[in-house]
C-alpha cells in the first residue's frame, strides 16, 4: 500500500514538473512571437542602419550598343575596336561616362535578316540597356552584286542597284520603327553609306547614284522620329579610299573607323547627357 501511494505521488510530481516546463516554454515562445512575428525579419543594429540609408542616385551614362552589319562589328580594323569602341573612348576622353554594352554586328547582314533579329528577347534586352544605339545596315543590300563583279562576275546595272535601294529602304523603315519601339529613350544613330568602289571604272557613277539615293531615303525615315541622328560618311571615303579603306577595299581601316567615330560624337554633342 505504501509503495503504491509513493509511486502515485512520484508520478504526479513528474507530471506537474513537465507541465510547468511546457508552460514556461510556451510563455517564452509567445513572447518571442509577439516581439518577432513569424515571417518578419529580425533586424540587428547594422541592418537597421542600412535600411534607412539613402539610395544612391544612378548617374546618367552614355552606354553604347552597335547593331547591324560588318561595319557595326568593326571588320577591317586591325585593333578590333571599330567605330563602336572608338566612340566610347572619345566620349570618355571628353569627360562623359560611357561603356560598350554589346556589339551585335554580324558580317554579311542585310536589312531583311536584321528585321527578325530585332524580335529576339536577348537582342531587345541589350538594346534596352543602351543610351546610344549605333546602326549600320544597307551596304550588303546594295553592294552584294558589286562584290560578285569584283570576283569576275557581271557588272550590276543601274536598274538592279535601284531595285536593291527600293526594296532595302522598305526594310529600313521597319528596322528603325522596331528600334524606336524597343528603346524610345535611346539616341538612335545611323551610320550612312559610302561607295567603296568609287575608284572603279564602270561602277563609280551608278554606285554613287545608288548610295546618294539610299542615304536620302534613310534620312527621310530617320527624320520621322525623335532622338535620331544620321552620320554622313560619303565624303570621307569618296576621295580617301586608299587612306581610309582596309585591304579588302570595302571595309574601313582603323583610321576610317576613327573618322566615323569622331563624327558620331560630334553629332551627339551634349544633347544625350543634358
Amino acid at each position: 500500500m505504501m509503495n503504491s501511494t509513493s509511486r502515485i505521488w512520484t508520478t504526479t510530481g513528474l507530471i506537474s514538473g513537465v507541465s510547468t516546463v511546457l508552460l514556461l516554454c510556451g510563455f517564452l515562445y509567445a513572447v518571442k512571437d509577439i516581439m518577432n512575428p513569424l515571417g518578419a525579419p529580425i533586424f540587428d543594429e547594422q541592418t537597421r542602419q542600412e535600411s534607412v540609408l539613402p539610395t544612391p542616385e544612378i548617374e546618367s551614362v552614355l552606354d553604347v550598343t552597335a547593331i547591324g552589319d560588318s561595319l557595326a562589328k568593326g571588320t577591317g580594323d586591325d585593333t578590333g575596336n571599330g567605330y563602336a569602341r572608338r566612340t566610347v573612348q572619345i566620349l570618355k576622353e571628353r569627360g562623359d561616362q560611357s561603356k560598350l554594352v554589346n556589339n551585335l554586328g554580324i558580317n554579311g547582314l542585310t536589312t531583311a535578316k536584321l528585321i527578325p533579329l530585332l524580335d529576339e528577347k536577348g537582342v531587345q534586352y541589350v538594346l534596352k540597356q543602351s543610351g546610344v544605339i549605333l546602326l549600320s545596315i544597307g551596304g550588303n543590300d546594295l553592294f552584294q552584286e558589286t562584290e560578285k563583279f569584283q570576283s569576275g562576275g557581271e557588272l550590276p546595272t543601274e536598274m538592279e542597284l535601284e531595285k536593291s535601294v527600293t526594296e532595302a529602304s522598305e526594310n529600313f523603315k521597319q528596322i528603325v520603327k522596331k528600334l524606336v519601339d524597343i528603346n524610345p529613350d535611346a539616341q538612335l544613330v545611323y551610320v550612312s553609306l559610302y561607295n567603296p568602289f568609287a575608284d572603279l571604272e564602270g561602277i563609280k557613277e551608278i554606285g554613287n547614284k545608288a548610295v546618294t539615293h539610299w542615304n536620302s531615303l534613310a534620312m527621310q525615315t530617320m527624320s520621322e522620329y525623335k532622338r535620331t541622328l544620321v552620320v554622313p560618311t560619303y565624303d570621307l571615303f569618296t576621295n580617301n579610299g586608299p587612306l581610309y579603306l582596309s585591304g579588302d577595299h570595302f571595309h574601313p581601316n582603323g583610321e576610317g573607323y576613327q573618322s566615323i567615330a569622331e563624327r558620331i560624337v560630334q553629332g551627339l554633342g551634349k544633347s544625350v547627357v543634358e
